[in-house]
This record gives C-alpha cells, structure tokens and sequence, in this order.
C-alpha cells in the first residue's frame, strides 16, 4: 500500500455548491494518504446503518402545470436531469397523491357521486390529463421509477361534514383570498375522526384503494406501496382528513387485505406530529402492526423518527415530504434543507422524498400557498431554472445508488457536519457542509486512510471516493 494514492480531480468525483455557484468542481484536490494522524472524523464502515432504497419527489398536477409551459425539449431535458440514472439528481422512489392534494388544480376526487358505494362511477380519468402523462414523461428516463401513493382526502361523501376541507380558511392566513366554502360550523377538528367509520364507508373506501391501483396498472404505472393519509392530524383548508389511530386501525383492517391482494405494501402515514405514541398504537394492534412495511414521517413528524426508529429498527422509515419553504427558493432555506437531510439519515431514513418537483415562480398553490420547488418555470417567458434546493438534494441523491448502507460518523473534534454512504459498487460518497465563512479543510477517516478536501465557505460539498481506495479498518477507539 502506497502512502499517497492519486490526487488528481479525475480521480475523484468532487463537487460544491454555493449561492454564488451552485455546481462547480472546486480548484483544490482531493488528497487521500494512510491514517498516521487522527481524522476530524471517522466514518464507521465497520458498522453500516440502515440501507438506503433512494431519493424522490412527488408528482403533483401543478407541477405538469408548470413543465408543460416548456418546449418539449427543455421540458424533456429538465425531466433528464431529474430522473436518468448518472445524469443528475437520479431521483427513484417518488410519490403521488390518490386524487386532489393541495398542488392539484382544484378538488376533485374517483368519486363524486353520493351513495356509490359499489364505486360504480370510479374513475381516474381526470389523471389522464396531468398525472399520468407526468408519470410516463419520468419514468422515460428512469423505467424503473418506484412509486407510492397516499391520499390527502377521501370522496366528500366519505367525510362526516361532506366537505373536501377540513377547516375554513383563517383571516390571519396568508390564504384569506381563497373561500372553500366550508362554513365555520361544519369543520372538523384535529383528533377526531373525518371519515365515517361505518363498515359500509371503510369497506368502500379501501375498496376506492384497490380499484386505484388497477386503474394506474392498466395505464402502465405500477404502485408499490400505500399508506393511508397524507397528515392524518391535520386540520386544512385543502383536501384532508384528520383521524384518530384508532380509526386508522378499522380503516387499515380493510385497506391491508384489499392491497395484499395486489402485492402493494401497506405502511403507516404520513406522520406530521411529533408524539411517537400515536404510531406505537397503531403498531401494537395484533391484527393491524405485524402489517405495516414502514413509517412516513413529515414536517414535525421529524421529532418522532427517532423514537421509532429505536423500538421498530425493523421497520422502512420514509421522510416523505421535506418541508415546503414559502416559494423564495432561496439560499437559506437551502441551508436549512440540508439540516433536514441530516436529520433523518441519522435516525435511519431508507427513502428521502422531496416535495415539489416544478412550479411557476412564486410557487402559489390553488389554496392560495406559496412554496418551494426544484425547478422553477417562468410563465412569461416559458423557461426554467434549477433552484438551490435541487442542487442540494444532488449533493446526496446524484451519488448514494439503491441498496447503499448509511455509514455513521464519530468525531472527537466537531466535525459532524457531514453525511457518508457506502454503495454497492465498494464506493463510499461523502458529503458535508461549510457553514463558516472562510474554507474549511475536512480530514475524513475512510476505512484505513485519511482523506482530505477543502469545503469553499458557505457551501455544500460532495466526495466521492472510489472503491479501490475504501478498505474497512478497526473499529476506532471508543
């Protein structure tokens, strides 16, 4: 073994982003020498985490808005860089929604027609013209997209107070221009049940599931996975419906067999709340918890992963919508958005899932939101532009392939500001962030050898080592 392998940039991939530049290969090598001095930090090879199934985003009907405002070369272009395999961000695991979410073009739901329980008027139809064609111009690029789904409400005639919403708009919100004629004494609250919860409506709407699936099957878009309701404690102006763990447990008592029939994965979610007991109940039901696949979490479900992640180590967790930011697009909340990665990597993440692929600028919601996206289109001009927050994501889902192993990482002087994988092919990605204002020299112990890079200030880095210089070393002092 040679004391200083190859410095050269051609030998290893590296790449930083700042608010000046947003992707650029830094002027300073990246050196790799045997491990004579201590590393800033350790990456713990010898004791990988949990394994990674990839990086996605949700198909929203506003973002097709927004891309079909492009040529069709730009738009297939941008679709490139999103979703093909080494090309750019390499997105895999993506969403969507079961009928209208809040980036729909307005309510709608399968079926509308009060009284159907036998689902005779069910129909996607109205995906034809935005969602499907979205999912196939992806899917273009990546065939083998995995996708899952979840619904923000159910038919309005499922719902106690028969409304899509569950609460009126607030005045002191910025959606006061927004009336979704929902009056003040028919709202629901957070911690009740929306849904009716007789057998006759559970049975339908897991049946409502089931015949969502086929209907995307016959279209050539196979969902792998369900869970049952997007934020199930919220309360919103938009499609929702609030639920109790216990009504999710009658629910999921139709929903699980209905999808086992068709080989589609029940997991729990999406979880937006920070009480990691609400997730316990479901899961401790005999009938319902030995079921359930893995866990969502959202927003300040983030507080609850790492509870869950200790008692069901077992279970997939998913962060299944990264917070939406206010439609700035801004370096700022791409900053913050990279906290939110290390957040759940840490606590055992297998899939991170981003929200918005594509927006007009402002990024304003039918419901009267605005919030932020990867790509950006101008609907004057009908162009586009990659935003921060793609870039940040890239840092991460450009590199980390299907089936890596999240590697943990010990520091004895501060420096934990980085995120390690280690992929199938024995190569091992390093990302991390200078939040300093002046440069900042990294010193990461890979295996038995020390690798050093200099992060520019402000900025996201990513390191990719290659195989032939990754060797496992004894566990460091403890």
């Amino acid at each position: 073994m040679t004391d200083t392998a190859d410095t050269s940039l051609n030998t290893f991939q590296f790449y930083a982003t700042t608010e000046a530049d947003p992707w650029f290969t830094p002027d300073t090598p990246v050196t790799i020498e045997a491990m004579r001095t201590f590393p800033g930090a350790f990456l713990r090879l010898d004791a990988p985490a949990q394994e990674v199934d990839g990086f996605g985003v949700c198909f929203n009907e506003l973002g097709w808005v927004a891309l079909s405002r492009l040529s069709e070369a730009e738009r297939t272009e941008v679709l490139r860089q999103i979703f093909a395999p080494g090309v750019g961000a390499n997105l895999s695991v993506c969403r969507m929604p079961v009928g209208a979410n809040d980036f729909a073009t307005d309510w709608y739901s399968y079926d509308e027609v009060d009284g159907d329980y036998a689902l005779e008027h069910f129909s996607v139809e109205h995906d034809d013209a935005t969602l499907v064609p979205y999912i196939r111009a992806a899917k273009a690029h990546r065939p083998d997209l995995t996708l899952w789904a979840s619904p923000w409400g159910p038919p309005s005639w499922f719902k106690r107070n028969h409304h899509y919403a569950c609460a009126a708009p607030n005045p002191m919100s910025e959606q006061t221009n927004f009336d979704n004629g929902l009056s003040p004494d028919n709202q629901i609250e957070e911690g009740t049940d929306g849904l009716i919860l007789s057998e006759q409506v559970l049975d339908a709407y897991a049946r409502y599931f089931g015949k969502f699936i086929d209907a995307y099957a016959e279209r050539g878009i196979d969902i792998s996975m369900v869970m049952p309701q997007n934020e199930f404690n919220s309360a919103q102006i938009y499609p929702a419906c609030t639920w109790t763990p216990e009504g999710l447990i009658a629910f999921l008592k139709h929903l699980i067999p209905e999808m086992e029939r068709r080989g589609v994965q029940v997991f729990f979610g999406t979880m937006e709340r920070p009480d990691d007991t609400m997730v316990e109940k479901v899961l401790a039901d005999p009938e319902v918890g030995p079921h359930i696949g893995g866990v969502g979490f959202q927003w300040d479900g983030k507080r609850a992963v790492p509870f869950i992640h200790h008692n069901h180590p077992e279970l997939k967790i998913y962060q299944s919508e990264q917070e939406c930011g206010d439609g700035k697009n801004d370096w700022r909340y791409a900053r913050y958005a990279w906290t939110m990665m290390r957040h759940y990597f840490n606590h055992g993440a297998s899939v991170y899932d981003y929200w918005n692929l594509a927006l007009d600028e402002g990024g304003v919601s039918r419901w009267g939101w605005s919030q932020n996206s990867l790509v950006t289109v101008d609907p004057d001009t009908g162009k586009s532009r990659f935003t921060y927050e793609y870039y940040v994501l890239r840092h991460l889902s450009g590199f980390v392939q299907p089936g890596a192993r999240f590697v943990p990482a010990l520091s004895y002087t501060g420096y934990e500001n980085l995120l390690a994988f280690h992929n199938p092919d024995g190569s091992v990605v390093v990302a991390a962030q200078n939040d300093m204002t002046t440069p900042q020299e990294f010193v990461v112990g890979v295996g038995s050898k020390n690798v050093s890079f200099t992060a520019p200030a402000d900025s996201l880095v990513t390191v990719v080592v290659p195989a032939e210089h990754v060797e496992v070393a004894p566990k460091p002092l403890a």
